[in-house]
């Protein structure tokens, strides 16, 4: 398990600034503050129940976006959400205290970003202009209802070039 770490103002306000400055992704400005998101929890200690990881990679364009570290930890609460990511890798981590099913909409509403047909957090395409893929096959449909299993390998395009995407394979024994 990983330890929750405590609320820190300063670092809070220097990580923003940095990541602003340095055209990193900010933080998600409306995301979570710890209260219950889509009926999962933001707990003290990260669930040991169920444990699984996927890999999300996002693209504006043919060009990756960065997922940040720390999805699912509120800066104003020291407490973690079933979902979060850990590091900027795009691997997610689901740790619940019980077996249910998870989406990717889900981790898109923890992150404090929209997810729909014309919008990929802060990506924005026309209309018919996003692709998604799960273990290098496209998957027609509404994106946020993917569910999430084990080493689920999902890839979006958003715009121009489509390409099928290469496989995730650097699950770092996740």
């Amino acid at each position: 398990m990983h330890a929750i770490r405590r609320f820190h103002p300063a670092v809070a306000l220097a990580a923003f600034c940095g990541t602003a400055l340095l055209g990193a992704p900010a933080i998600a400005l409306d995301a979570p503050s710890g209260a219950p998101v889509d009926g999962i929890r933001c707990d003290q200690m990260e669930g040991s129940v169920f444990h699984i990881h996927q890999h999300l990679t996002i693209l504006d364009h043919g060009k990756a976006i960065t997922i940040p570290p720390d999805i699912g930890r509120p800066l104003t609460s020291s407490c973690l959400y079933w979902i979060h990511t850990h590091t900027d890798d795009g691997i997610i981590h689901i740790e619940s205290p019980k077996f249910r099913t998870f989406t990717l909409g889900q981790v898109f509403d923890i992150w404090g970003q929209p997810l729909s047909s014309t919008a990929v957090a802060a990506v924005r395409v026309p209309k018919g202009q996003i692709r998604v893929y799960v273990n290098g096959d496209l998957v027609k449909g509404d994106p946020r209802k993917i569910e999430l299993a084990q080493h689920s390998d999902i890839v979006i395009e958003a715009g121009a070039p489509y390409q099928k995407p290469q496989a995730f394979t650097d699950w770092k024994g996740q």
